[in-house]
């Protein structure tokens, strides 16, 4: 169930990147894309707190819908805010946008710190955590142990009031989230946003739909989609198989949220790193330096 609502959240992405974003940010501006997407993402800890086929897949398909638009207003936001702000400094507006998505990374990634320890510290509660035998071992990492054999006691399930905690924690925080954005995120192309939606003669959805596919002309973009490729694969072996048959396998279900403190204070830190020494080494090298790692 967890393979199959990943694939639908990056299935629906794929879709709703052909024609969600431009339509959302040039009528809405990137403030309230990014408030009426984050409450796609909230949807989903909802359809956790009644895990089924129906729920997951209905919140899945919502996360996608909302994933393309909201990272695309936030890569629209902070462009801008580097252009404006390298303009006040008489810097380079590209190495001040580089800083911006630097210190941006660093706070993202950083959830994966808090997340993990908020859903740690409250398994941890859990009564029922099962013993791992040694002659158990044999049968994880690349021997694929769900396969191999039948016995789930390493991939016990905590309480449900344990999980019903953790979702409340998750929808909670994703709401004052969405609370700060409305109220303190300065609405910067607001007035672009409004002068667009007076003229309807802009609003053409075939023009839009195809804009998005008159894009892969240009070779730069065709260069880049293997990366993205990859950085997807990635990313879902992390978040599915090596977290089952790697450390939940190994040590318990329980302690998948300690492990990925680990990815998840490395990866900001690296961030804010990264977005420092791109002025100096420019991107390619990074580029490279990310994928050879």
């Amino acid at each position: 169930m967890g393979v199959i609502s990943l694939s639908v959240i990056y299935g629906t992405i794929i879709l709703s990147s052909m024609f969600l974003p431009p339509i959302m940010i040039k009528n809405l501006g990137c403030k309230w894309t990014i408030f009426i997407c984050m409450a796609c993402y909230i949807s989903y800890s909802f359809g956790n707190l009644f895990p089924g086929w129906p729920s997951l897949i209905a919140t899945s398909a919502i996360l996608g819908l909302g994933g393309s638009p909201l990272w695309s207003a936030k890569c629209t936001y902070l462009t801008i805010s580097g252009n404006v702000q390298g303009e006040k400094e008489n810097k380079k507006g590209q190495d001040v946008i580089n800083q911006y998505f630097g210190m941006f990374f660093l706070i993202f990634q950083s959830s994966a710190v808090w997340g993990n320890l908020m859903s740690s510290l409250i398994f941890q509660q859990d009564t029922n955590i099962a013993e791992i035998p040694e002659e158990r071992l044999q049968f994880c990492g690349a021997a694929l142990c769900n396969e191999n054999f039948t016995t789930t006691g390493n991939f016990t399930r905590p309480e449900q009031k344990l999980v019903n905690i953790l979702m409340g924690c998750y929808i909670g925080v994703g709401v004052l989230a969405m609370v700060l954005v409305a109220v303190f995120l300065d609405n910067i192309d607001g007035r672009e946003a409004k002068e667009f939606r007076k003229n309807k003669s802009n609003q053409k959805f075939c023009s839009t739909f195809l804009a998005t596919f008159r894009l892969l002309g240009d070779k730069r973009l065709l260069i880049l989609i293997p990366l993205t490729m990859y950085s997807g694969f990635e990313q879902s072996f992390l978040a599915g198989e090596y977290t089952k048959n790697y450390v939940t396998c190994a040590l318990g279900i329980h302690y998948v949220g300690f492990v990925m403190i680990c990815f998840g204070a490395v990866n900001s830190l690296s961030s804010y790193t990264f977005g420092k020494l791109a002025q100096y080494t420019g991107r390619i090298a990074l580029f490279c330096f990310g994928k050879s790692v």
